[in-house]
């Protein structure tokens, strides 16, 4: 894992593994939802409410959704991709899992047929020195699911109850959506904020009919984006990276000519659209809009997108690209006839 994301991993605890019906309730990805500090948890951590929170194989994410501008937005993929809906994951030690089962078996909650088959699970019958597998702490950790805090389609699918895994061992092979470097990249897309989307435009004050307008963003804030997420206690993490990549120009009425006529601005050097300049009011704009007929007394709503490509890498080597996403948004243009002076 990269130093950088080892100095500044941040305590991040917000899941919450609630207890229903006796089975493990998938617990919610939020902000770092689960996040440690880096070291692992081997003691149940109250919340206040008397749930307990799970902290073990939890994500924590890089920079921390607490440094990332208000002003910038969510990428929004330009397929049918969506992100990962649930995932499992190292979730509690076996005092954990204890504090967790116990107090429901105890209330008969959920029937007293249904608790005795979770105690033939997690109890040992002929040494209790080894319920929950207490034999082994340090050694390995219950395993359980995590919801993605956005409900995309399918989150609600890891429905299996918590399952043993030793450390440095592989998952059982008959389960879907065990924690990956994949999955991971799949949630750092999702966190990825960009900056805002509005363009400059000149020559200055209103827009002037059937004199092009010189459009172009801000090639400081424009440069590539990433976030990682990691789940520190397997030593897995994935990285995310966003490289804008065009601007496409929608002015807001058919009665417009955009620059290029396609609406879509290349990124050209590193920078999208050109700055305008004194005595280029003529001249075409690479990146712009000429509007051919005055807005009257309202304004035109000229939308601007930006297309950013994403790829990944991830730890084992692994690595790929994900759909392109984009951001954009609209501001209200003016546009007025020119005014002819009459001497």
């Amino acid at each position: 894992m990269p130093a950088l994301i080892q100095r500044n991993r941040l305590l991040l605890v917000s899941g919450l593994a609630v207890l229903a019906l006796g089975i493990a309730t998938p617990a919610h990805a939020e902000k770092g939802f689960g996040g440690t500090d880096g070291q692992t948890t081997q003691k149940a951590n109250s919340t206040g409410d008397g749930t307990l929170s799970a902290t073990a194989g939890g994500v924590d994410y890089y920079p921390p959704s607490s440094s990332r501008p208000d002003s910038t937005g969510a990428l929004k993929p330009m397929t049918s991709w969506t992100p990962p809906a649930c995932w499992y994951a190292p979730t509690y030690s076996p005092e954990e899992l204890q504090k967790v089962k116990e107090p429901v078996w105890a209330a008969e909650s959920t029937g007293y047929e249904w608790d005795a088959e979770q105690r033939k699970e997690f109890l040992n019958e002929d040494d209790h020195s080894k319920d929950f597998n207490k034999d082994k702490t340090g050694k390995g950790y219950w395993w359980g699911p995590y919801v993605n805090k956005s409900y995309p389609p399918g989150w609600d699918s890891c429905k299996r109850d918590y399952f043993w895994v030793d450390t440095g061992a592989a998952p059982p092979p008959d389960i879907e959506n065990v924690i990956t470097p994949e999955i991971l990249a799949g949630l750092a897309y999702n966190e990825i904020r960009v900056p805002s989307t509005k363009v400059t435009l000149a020559p200055a004050g209103p827009t002037k009919v059937n004199l092009p307008t010189w459009a172009w963003l801000d090639s400081a804030q424009f440069k590539p984006v990433s976030v990682t997420a990691s789940v520190p206690v397997l030593n897995m993490y994935a990285t995310a990276t966003a490289k804008p990549i065009s601007l496409r120009i929608e002015p807001g009425t058919a009665d417009a000519v955009t620059y290029p006529a396609s609406g879509d601005c290349p990124i050209s050097n590193g920078r999208i659209g050109s700055p305008y300049a004194e005595g280029k009011a003529k001249e075409t704009p690479p990146c712009g809009v000429k509007y051919l007929r005055s807005s009257g007394d309202g304004t035109y709503p000229l939308q601007a997108t930006v297309t950013w490509k994403i790829t990944w890498t991830g730890s084992g080597g692994a690595g790929d690209d994900l759909p392109d996403g984009s951001f954009g948004s609209t501001q209200d243009v003016v546009v007025q006839e020119i005014q002819a002076v009459n001497r």
